[in-house]
């Protein structure tokens, strides 16, 4: 005696048109910039120089679907006051992102793409440094998800915040 199994309805497939779409068109180095204002006189320097790292990104749509994610960092070493050294990184990506929820595509953008290009980055910055004739250096790993996190934290404090009179912001 076999029992049968109540069959249930199948729902439909998604159409593949319906499918999220995330893939690389193209990676590149959009803008790369060195200066060592002190030169040749830096490299007597025994003393290590403080380093400021600052690393943000930047998406625009470039068609429908496509998008160009912009990781920036600017790493600038100092002897005192005086500027051993600035580099400058913009590694750029171009990416189709289709069928993607509105309120998923902001995450996407900040936090896939720029983990994504941040290896590049990381890869151009320590090249750069070390043909100026610096010793190595290379870029801690970020979690862009934090980062993220910490942007919407501070747009909510923002937006709970009570605007002066008239809907106007103060001028700074």
């Amino acid at each position: 005696m076999s029992e049968q199994q109540p069959q249930t309805p199948q729902s439909p497939q998604p159409q593949p048109s319906q499918q999220p779409v995330f893939s690389i068109e193209k990676i590149y180095l959009k803008d790369l910039s060195l200066e060592i204002p002190g030169a040749p006189q830096v490299f007597s320097e025994r003393e290590a120089p403080q380093l400021d790292v600052n690393i943000h990104n930047a998406a625009t749509v470039v068609d429908k679907g496509i998008y160009e994610v912009v990781l920036t960092a600017t790493v600038t070493a100092k002897h005192k006051d005086k500027t051993a050294f600035l580099v400058e990184v913009a590694q750029a990506g171009i990416f189709q992102i289709r069928n993607v929820a509105e309120r998923d595509l902001d995450p996407v953008l900040a936090i896939a793409c720029p983990n994504i290009l941040f290896p590049y980055v990381r890869e151009v910055v320590s090249s750069v440094i070390a043909r100026a004739g610096f010793p190595t250096f290379l870029l801690n790993h970020l979690s862009f998800e934090a980062l993220y996190q910490q942007h919407l934290q501070q747009k909510q404090q923002q937006q709970s915040q009570p605007q002066p009179a008239g809907g106007a912001a103060p001028a700074n």
